[in-house]
């Protein structure tokens, strides 16, 4: 994990918004950049994507049907629930992303929800030659932790898991241990300039402080309306991953990428 950022002002997010998941993917369904509108064609570049915590790969689900009607090649990240220890983690997605790019013939994009988005900015830390651009859909990467208190328990209890018994799992020791060091090293810093960087955030983020997500090594930090869960089904996150699809294909680091 990156260095303990300490936030201005304690910051109790509102857990309620994230009851808007339900219209926000009906929202969706209804906009015209679901059906492909400002969408890029993919042309059969590949694209990574990684859930949050405690989440697996049908979480970004609608996010893939998406992509693959735009002629992208999607893979998933072989993730249940994520849950594992983060150097153990970004092995199995970097293996993963070797085949994709081996697959496609060219960089891939990596795109993680929450806690896959610092997961997605280490892979392109750690293996530029193989990403071209990294989007980070609500990912509090300068304070892994500054999360609502109950997701916070529930982090603990995992931790408490992978401390004692059960291998593999995220632990204490993940937090200032050599296990996850070099993780760390990529999280910290800035991706290297070939690779481009999206971080997208929200102010009605139910889960995550809004703050600990505006990454300063970002090429930018696009801010939607959305909910922390709703990010992989919200019409405007889609408009900001369409428009980076774009930057990152064309190379220009000053493409607007306004929800």
């Amino acid at each position: 994990m990156p260095a303990i950022v300490q936030l201005p002002h304690p910051h109790l997010t509102p857990l309620w918004r994230e009851s808007r998941f339900g219209f926000e993917w009906a929202a969706l369904r209804r906009s015209d950049v679901f059906h492909g509108a400002g969408v890029p064609p993919g042309d059969g570049r590949g694209v990574l994507l990684v859930p949050g915590f405690l989440a697996g790969d049908s979480s970004l689900a609608t996010l893939t049907q998406w992509l693959r009607a735009a002629d992208y090649r999607t893979k998933r990240a072989g993730i249940r629930s994520n849950v594992a220890c983060s150097e153990v983690a970004c092995e199995r997605l970097e293996e993963r992303l070797e085949c994709l790019a081996e697959r496609t013939g060219r960089r891939v994009v990596v795109i993680g929800q929450s806690r896959g988005g610092g997961l997605a900015k280490a892979l392109g830390a750690r293996r530029p030659d193989l990403v071209s651009g990294v989007v980070a859909l609500g990912s509090p990467v300068l304070s892994l932790l500054s999360i609502h208190p109950v997701v916070l328990a529930q982090v603990g209890v995992v931790a408490a898991l992978g401390s004692g018994p059960v291998r593999g799992l995220i632990s204490w020791r993940c937090l200032r241990g050599d296990c996850c060091a070099r993780f760390r090293d990529a999280l910290d810093g800035p991706l290297p300039p070939e690779v481009g960087y999206v971080a997208v955030y929200s102010r009605s983020d139910g889960i995550v402080d809004w703050r600990a997500c505006i990454d300063p090594h970002a090429d930018e930090c696009v801010e939607v309306h959305a909910s922390h869960c709703g990010m992989g089904v919200n019409a405007g996150v889609y408009r900001v991953v369409a428009n980076a699809l774009a930057r990152f294909e064309s190379g220009e680091a000053d493409l607007p990428l306004a929800a």
